[in-house]
């Protein structure tokens, strides 16, 4: 009995919470939502085993197409459809879109094949935009994945990147009053420590996320 609890305890587990939707403006006429990526695991894929970071809709696109170029003969979940009408001041869209998304990362992170790219453990753990994000796998930054992810919280980020605009899911308000959103700054989290590459092609992740971790 003691042996299968402590078998029990081992047992890996990767969770994902999509939640706390936030209205960013842009600008005088347009509005973007984004949402706040919370990550639990005990998986070898981590090193480090929790983080938050926010991310919108179009970074989301993003990354669908990049796994796709690793899919090989996998079926990809799918997104929330886009919808050219999206408003963040209609919060039912804005939950179901909310609950898609999470819905779209729990099927990716359940698939070991995926979690071998590093532009997702670097979309999911580091604060670096979706542009830097593809050079750093690549190789072409002066920092390495580990110390983009290492360092997304702190004050030494700013040195590592200019995050800039992101492209627009036309979600667009004249008025963000009734919303039932709160309209802030994004608050970007921290993560872990990942492993190194200075290859030219994105750089993967070697895991072996069905075997028990040691403790």
């Amino acid at each position: 009995m003691e042996h299968m609890l402590d078998n029990l305890s081992k047992a890996e587990f990767i969770s994902i919470c999509v939640r706390n939707p936030s209205i960013h403006k842009d600008d005088l006429w347009h509005t973007h939502v984004n949402y706040e990526i919370c990550l639990e695991t005990n998986s070898m894929c981590f090193r480090k085993k929790s983080s938050c970071v926010r991310r919108r809709y179009s970074e989301f696109v993003w990354l669908r197409h990049c796994l796709e170029q690793n899919a090989l003969i996998i079926e990809l979940p799918k997104l929330p459809p886009w919808n050219p009408f999206f408003s963040p001041r209609h919060t039912a869209e804005v939950a179901r879109r909310m609950k898609g998304l999470q819905r779209f990362l729990e099927s990716v992170l359940h698939t070991p094949l995926l979690l071998s790219d590093s532009r997702l453990h670097l979309f999911l753990q580091s604060d670096l935009s979706t542009t830097k994000i593809e050079k750093c796998a690549r190789g072409k930054t002066r920092y390495t994945v580990a110390e983009a992810i290492q360092r997304s919280s702190s004050v030494h980020i700013g040195s590592l990147e200019d995050k800039g605009s992101y492209d627009s899911d036309c979600e667009s308000s004249s008025s963000l009053s009734g919303s039932g959103l709160s309209v802030e700054t994004p608050i970007q989290g921290s993560s872990l420590t990942l492993f190194e590459s200075s290859d030219r092609e994105p750089e993967l992740f070697s895991c072996l996320s069905e075997s028990p971790i040691e403790p």
